[in-house]
């Protein structure tokens, strides 16, 4: 059974031109380092370890344009990149961890991770939210590494 009947890879745009594709994948790497990164810092925050001079509700509202950038560059580029082959990407374990993972680091990020990074002290509970976020998001990025290896 072919998954895509009818969709011919060969005529996609990112794959009939030589810069096409490494530029979108360059441009969905950015987005994710902004995105990550800036989430991060937050995290960090919360684990007490770094920007000690401002709060971690301050980080997140002087990150958040940043933080939404790397989000619209991640899901506009995602797609993109699907799009170019996406029999190699259905198939592939690596590519299911990162899309599940990508939709409960989301979710967490804009309920859970905002509630408690935006109370007035978040303590020990600011620990475990802002590790458990640390974890989520890099198995995200080693996801995304592994899918050329699955």
């Amino acid at each position: 059974m072919q998954v895509f009947a009818g969709y011919d890879p060969a005529n996609n745009p990112l794959n009939t031109n030589e810069w096409a594709f490494p530029v979108c994948e360059v441009l969905h790497i950015v987005g994710f380092a902004m995105l990550i990164g800036t989430i991060t810092i937050v995290d960090l925050r919360l684990l007490g370890v770094g920007m000690r001079r401002q709060t971690a509700a301050e980080l997140v509202r002087d990150t958040a344009p940043w933080t939404l950038l790397g989000l619209m560059l991640v899901l506009t580029t995602g797609p993109l990149i699907f799009s170019s082959g996406p029999a190699t990407y259905v198939y592939n374990a690596s590519f299911h961890y990162k899309m599940t993972a990508l939709a409960v680091a989301i979710l967490y990020n804009w309920t859970v991770h905002k509630k408690v990074a935006n109370s007035p002290d978040p303590g020990g509970l600011g620990v475990l939210v802002g590790a458990f976020s640390i974890l989520l998001w890099a198995s995200i990025i080693f996801a995304g590494i592994f899918i050329a290896f699955v």
